[in-house]
């Protein structure tokens, strides 16, 4: 018995050392965020094995949508505008992001998927304060924790809403409306769903949080020829 409470005392000290080990280099991290990034592995693998969060969405055939996502505009958190029509030719991948979310590590998950596919692929985070106000900095305070903890290089574009309702984003609004998509009508259920536009402005497949950014579902529809 006494084994066992002289563990239950170490267990959180070395809880701690790994923590403050894994995040060595991290910068202007709070406590739960450090704690939160260096669990995610587990957490992801968890919600997995219990089929939670991880369902993967896609059309039954390739759906012409009936508006075009190339008629979109994103403001980024930059202030600069993006037009979705100067992606045409690419595939895009739309996630709703949060800096203070089990989740959060994704941002490296991403930032490996978006070097390792340059050519084809744009990736654009969309920061969402949607879910448990886990999204509370400014425009600038996300760029700069992106970009300092996680080497974030792609697009981030302006604090908005990913949720059903008037102040949903206009992008977002699109993905979750098969009037608009052709197919698909669930909006995001937690920060880091994610949604996949192939080359032709067709929405190819919708993956919910703990699909990892390189999970098989999303790779083998970066890698499938254009034009299927």
């Amino acid at each position: 018995m006494k084994k066992f409470f002289i563990l239950l005392l170490i267990l959180p000290a070395l809880l701690l050392v790994w923590i403050m080990i894994d995040n060595r280099n991290s910068v202007d991290m709070t406590i739960r965020q450090k704690i939160l990034k260096t669990i995610y592995p587990m957490l992801t693998g968890l919600t997995r094995l219990a089929g939670a969060n991880s369902k993967s969405h896609k059309p039954p055939f390739a759906m012409e949508p009936p508006v075009s996502v190339y008629s979109l505009r994103i403001l980024l958190n930059s202030g600069e505008e993006m037009s979705m029509d100067s992606l045409r030719g690419k595939k895009v991948l739309l996630v709703n992001t949060a800096s203070d979310c089990g989740y959060t590590a994704q941002y490296e998950d991403l930032q490996a998927l978006q070097k390792e596919y340059d050519k084809d692929l744009v990736i654009i985070g969309f920061p969402a304060n949607d879910f448990k106000q886990q999204e509370k900095g400014s425009d600038a305070q996300i760029a700069e924790f992106c970009k300092i903890n996680f080497g974030v290089t792609f697009p981030l574009a302006a604090k908005s809403s990913v949720l059903k309702g008037d102040s949903q984003h206009p992008v977002f609004r699109w993905l979750s409306d098969k009037d608009l998509n052709g197919w698909n009508g669930q909006a995001p259920i937690w920060n880091f769903s994610k949604y996949l536009i192939d080359e032709q402005g067709r929405l190819a497949g919708v993956f919910e949080p703990s699909v990892a950014p390189g999970a098989k579902e999303i790779v083998d529809l970066l890698e499938e020829a254009p034009g299927k």
